[in-house]
């Protein structure tokens, strides 16, 4: 996108008009020492001043980390602004026209940027208001206060259809509105609709402050849809950009050169609120080269992961692993119990625990290593497949070097195997499944049980919804072993086994919601499936002339067997 052009008798007058001691000193304590100021600086850790500000010739300088510049230098680099957002803040505070060549783009930027303010004004106001008593109750019941929840902007979007739509309507913003996705047009008639609805609000907010879009968070009876609903890509946001928090964080990542890395909005919220206030979280699944770049503009020297303690949180930490240590940045995990959410784990155990569980943080690899392949140089053969087949993408995301290579050498270490030869495993080509076309119908692998076990791969958070255990009675030692991986991404299962995956993963939808609903339903029938079976050998059992007493005491769960069978049969024809 184009951006005006300030023209240098402006520049030269605002940096005449800014009284720079005055600006840094917000951000550092300065001492007098002559003519001049001195402090420790604030890009860089140190403990003898070597910070120096020069009035006379409107610079900082720093003899430590060499950092220097002008009063927009510094607000640029202390706030992650752009140079045009530099001048433009700097402008307002001295009350400087700002002289610039016209360019329709920063026009359109600019409207973007009413909206996109207006609807936090908008939402802000919901929450706050008579209407908000829902998702007041709700941040309550979350453990958030009122002053964390004014602090991170967070708002309520009511069920109305469309109570934002009309409000930009009558400020003029109805396209700026369209283009950022805030409301949407009407499949017939004229007019709009507000796109978040039902829904508790949390500002995407740029490193400064200003919000660029918005994630919401759906109320049970709500207006329905997924739980969580982002704004979608713009020119003024960009999911593989922004970090949720970020503008909040910023300063005590710049303080102590690290990063606390969660997947979840509220998550981040409540260890603010119990002071962890240099978390972040990510606004999608992806870990990318914008949100590095972001985190090191916020000098942030180590991340730190905090994830759910589940089959998901585990699964999340392999999924990140491939562009961190593709970036060479320095990662640490930190192990919640199991069952245990980032949030939940703040608010009962403060600031304290947080910090014990942050010490005990083990290294990426270490990590990884010990999470895929527990037993090591012990485990089976088949073991060390599927721990390299979870691997492979990884792998693949590290560029050819002395990176890869040192970290083939600390598996080849953990595994037992020649770094020499897992280059080629691990390199080697994929499963791939045949076009269904050509793929003959596998025997003595389960559809069933195939497809159950694609759901779990695909996504290991479904598990929790086997409510009968049907997947603790899987007869295909393949798929068992399959399941044991419990993650995304390649799956080192060979053969029939293999092929029964692959069938069953290309059946699969993509969204959660229904993905959650298949695998609800496969668990069913297998679980009746397997009632029957047994409510048949116990028909056989019945027919014995003279039953013993062993025979006697399988038969008396016959009725035991029903009432679940009947359970399982109700919830089934619910889902369907």
């Amino acid at each position: 996108m184009a951006s005006r052009r300030i023209s240098p008798q402006t520049l030269e007058e605002l940096r005449h008009r800014v009284d720079l001691p005055g600006l840094i000193s917000r951000h550092v304590a300065l001492t007098p020492s002559g003519k001049d100021f001195r402090g420790r600086c604030p890009f860089h850790e140190e403990r003898t001043p070597s910070f120096f500000v020069v009035p006379a010739k409107g610079f900082f300088f720093c003899h430590g980390c060499r950092a220097h510049g002008d009063a927009v230098d510094f607000l640029r680099r202390m706030l992650g602004l752009s140079f045009g957002e530099a001048v433009r803040e700097l402008a307002r505070e001295v009350g400087l026209t700002v002289s610039e060549t016209e360019d329709p783009a920063a026009d359109s930027s600019q409207r973007l940027r009413d909206v996109t303010r207006l609807a936090q004004e908008h939402f802000q106001t919901q929450l706050w208001g008579p209407e908000g008593a829902a998702a007041r109750a709700y941040l309550e019941a979350r453990g958030v206060t009122e002053e964390t929840a004014r602090a991170f902007g967070l708002g309520w979007a009511p069920e109305a259809w469309d109570r934002l739509a009309e409000r930009l309507e009558r400020a003029g913003l109805r396209e700026a509105g369209l283009e950022t996705g805030l409301v949407q047009p009407r499949k017939k008639g004229a007019g709009c609709y507000d796109f978040f609805r039902g829904r508790v609000m949390l500002p995407l907010r740029s490193p400064d402050g200003r919000p660029v879009g918005f994630g919401g968070r759906l109320l049970s009876g709500g207006a329905g849809g997924p739980k969580y609903l982002n704004s979608k890509d713009s020119p003024l946001y960009h999911k593989a950009d922004t970090l949720f928090g970020m503008d909040l964080a910023r300063g005590e990542i710049r303080r102590l050169h690290r990063a606390v890395l969660v997947e979840g909005y509220f998550d981040c919220v409540l260890l603010h609120q119990v002071g962890v206030r240099h978390a972040v979280a990510l606004c999608s699944t992806h870990l990318t080269p914008g949100h590095l770049q972001v985190l090191a503009r916020a000098e942030a020297r180590e991340l730190v992961l905090l994830l759910d303690g589940d089959a998901a949180g585990l699964a999340a930490v392999e999924r990140l692993s491939g562009p961190l240590l593709a970036a060479g940045v320095a990662t640490r995990v930190a192990l919640l119990p199991q069952g245990e959410d980032p949030d939940t784990f703040a608010l009962r155990e403060g600031a304290a625990g947080m910090s014990r569980l942050f010490d005990d943080a083990r290294p990426l690899t270490r990590h990884l290593f010990t999470s895929v392949l527990p037993e090591g140089r012990e485990a089976s053969f088949e073991e060390k497949m599927l721990a390299l087949g979870r691997l492979r993408d990884v792998v693949a995301k590290l560029p050819p070097g002395l990176m890869r290579t040192a970290f083939l050498d600390a598996l080849s270490a953990h595994i037992g195997l020649p770094s020499s030869e897992l280059e080629g495993v691990l390199n080697g080509p994929r499963l791939a499944a045949p076009p269904a076309s050509a793929m003959p119908s596998e025997r003595g692998v389960d559809a069933l049980e195939a497809r159950a076990v694609a759901c779990v791969l695909r996504n290991p958070s479904v598990r929790d919804q086997d409510a009968f255990g049907a997947l603790d009675h899987l007869r295909e030692a393949g798929l068992r072993m399959a399941l044991g991986t419990a993650t995304r991404g390649g799956i080192a299962a060979t053969g029939a086994v293999a092929r029964a995956l692959a069938s069953a993963t290309r059946s699969l939808p993509t969204e959660e919601d229904a993905l959650v609903k298949v695998f609800r339903v496969t668990c069913c029938e297998l679980s009746l499936r397997r009632l029957d079976a047994e409510l048949a050998k116990l028909a056989e059992l019945a027919r014995e002339p003279r039953p013993s007493g062993a025979t006697l005491a399988r038969l008396s769960q016959r009725s035991e067997l029903l009432a679940l069978r009947h359970r399982v049969l109700q919830v089934l024809q619910g889902l369907r």
